[in-house]
């Protein structure tokens, strides 16, 4: 019973913020493009990346292509988080850090209507 609770709060977590980041991405706000901007993403790659992350969020939403969803997800903060370290922005890892372990723990979990 604890471990659907635990399973629910994290999709509805993930599901939240992967649209949230996803239409922020995809919308092309100033404070994404300035993040992502530092990496060498141009409008484009912004808006790709965006579709990306919206589309993990829809795979997660689904049962069967939750666990690819999350990858998918996990892949996507994998990237920032490696160009974060890159560039030496530490605060920008520890930021990251959280989000990839938030999809790590949703698989462990599983999808919260299996």
């Amino acid at each position: 019973m604890i471990s659907k609770i635990i399973s629910t709060v994290l999709f509805l977590i993930i599901l939240f913020m992967g649209g949230k980041q996803g239409f922020a991405m995809v919308s092309g706000k100033l404070e994404m493009l300035d993040m992502l901007g530092k990496f060498g993403f141009g409008k484009t790659g912004v808006l790709i990346l965006g579709l990306i992350t919206l589309l993990s969020t829809v795979l997660i939403a689904i049962p069967k292509t939750f666990v690819w969803g999350n990858f998918l997800m996990a892949a996507t903060i994998l990237l920032i988080l490696c160009f974060q370290l890159f560039n030496g922005n530490l605060k920008g890892v520890a930021i990251e850090i959280p989000f990839l372990l938030l999809n790590l723990a949703a698989i462990y979990f599983k999808h919260p209507l299996k």
